[in-house]
């Protein structure tokens, strides 16, 4: 039922869901640009219409007070930038104790635009031995989705280019909030 509910919602707003899902069961999810509140409620749609058992991580403060429960349930895992808290590490040790696991990131860590992309997602999927599937909103063509896969070669800056190639021409809701399609390799920005 919510499948076709969030499938209904996002036809008649106009978007596509882009139904072609890596047949894995475990894999780190990235999702590019992230410039809106609204990149939320259109990511929550596609994952039922999708019917995909994600965890997505978002920033602490948005799981305060009553939200927090749903939130939860509705596979968020909160994470606070401030604090160094073994992000990476951690979820490494969950990949390795699951069969299945699907871990959804947005590399920007915000909607506001910055100078790179954090690489946490990168060092996960390498540690955990899973690939990184490219998962993207594109408002200029409406359509959502998860596309390609990369397998984490362990130069982080070849892979890279394969991602950024992919995103080149996805739009957000706010194309000038779209952080710029670069990293660094320093551990402490990777979360």
């Amino acid at each position: 039922m919510k499948q076709k509910i969030s499938e209904a919602i996002l036809r008649l707003a106009g978007w596509r869901v882009d139904k072609n899902l890596p047949a894995l069961d475990r894999y780190v999810l990235i999702a590019y640009p992230h410039t809106s509140n609204w990149d939320f409620v259109l990511g929550m749609l596609a994952k039922w219409t999708l019917q995909l058992p994600l965890n997505w991580v978002a920033k602490h403060s948005i799981f305060r007070g009553p939200l927090r429960p749903l939130l939860i349930a509705m596979g968020g895992v909160p994470l606070n930038r401030q604090k160094s808290s073994g992000f990476i590490e951690k979820n490494i040790e969950l990949f390795a104790q699951r069969d299945k696991f699907i871990l959804g990131l947005m590399p920007e860590g915000t909607r506001s635009k910055t100078r790179r992309w954090k690489t946490g997602f990168y060092h996960i999927a390498k540690g955990a031995d899973v690939p990184i599937a490219l998962g993207y909103l594109d408002y200029k063509h409406k359509v959502i989705g998860i596309s390609r896969l990369i397998y984490p070669s362990g130069d982080i800056h070849r892979d890279f280019e394969q991602i950024k190639a992919f995103y080149a021409d996805k739009r957000g809701y706010r194309p000038e909030n779209q952080s710029d399609l670069r990293i660094d390799d320093h551990r402490d920005n990777a979360a």
